[in-house]
């Protein structure tokens, strides 16, 4: 639901294979790839999630078990982003088929549902500052667009991240009935179009 940036962005690692015949070489790994996520995947989300949320807020919105879960249970509603093979962004979703999201959303899936809980979006630390929560966020509705019988998104988030995700074209629906570690949050929904609409605008 959140997405944590250093204040000062460290440079992008390469990522090379051991020398061969004297000579380095690069991965052959595509530069960049967009993908839904695995359950093979879980170590490497949780691992980001940890690093941007413990330090903050000292809670992750999904532990190791419920990332697995979800992965499992509906992988076709997350989207990772992967840079030479590596992990460096990623959304989880799961079904919701309610108007406002309830305590219970924050561990179901429900599956055959039109709405769609964002649970976390979440980059990785040497990769913030450079605009990827955006573009993954982007990225994931227009997916969601294809996804048939998807109509809308849901999301709670901490009042500060309200603007980063109006501009996202999310709109408020009032404080949260979800509580976390005595947190208080704001329901966010977006309305995505009807299939002919993503056909036209989305590429699917």
């Amino acid at each position: 639901m959140t997405e944590q940036d250093d204040a000062s962005p460290l440079p992008e690692p390469r990522f090379m294979l051991p020398s061969v015949g004297g000579h380095r070489r690069r991965h052959t790994l595509p530069a960049s790839e967009f993908r839904n996520l695995n359950p093979q995947d879980a170590i490497s989300v949780f691992e980001i999630e940890r690093e941007a949320f413990v330090s903050v807020s000292g809670e992750c919105p999904l532990t190791l078990d419920e990332v697995l879960s979800f992965l499992g249970q509906c992988p076709q509603l997350s989207l990772g982003w992967f840079e030479e093979g590596l992990l460096v962004a990623f959304i989880i979703g799961s079904g919701w088929n309610k108007d406002r999201l309830a305590q219970e959303a924050m561990t179901q899936h429900v599956p055959d549902s039109t709405g769609v809980h964002i649970h976390v979006l979440s980059v990785h630390r040497h990769c913030r500052q450079q605009g990827k929560g955006s573009i993954l966020l982007w990225r994931y509705l227009q997916y969601l667009r294809c996804v048939p019988g998807l109509r809308r998104a849901l999301l709670i988030c901490e009042g500060f991240l309200v603007p980063f995700y109006r501009k996202a074209g999310f709109k408020e629906k009032g404080p949260s009935a979800i509580t976390v570690a005595n947190m208080c949050f704001r329901e966010m929904e977006y309305t995505l179009g009807g299939q002919a609409y993503a056909r036209r605008n989305s590429g699917c």
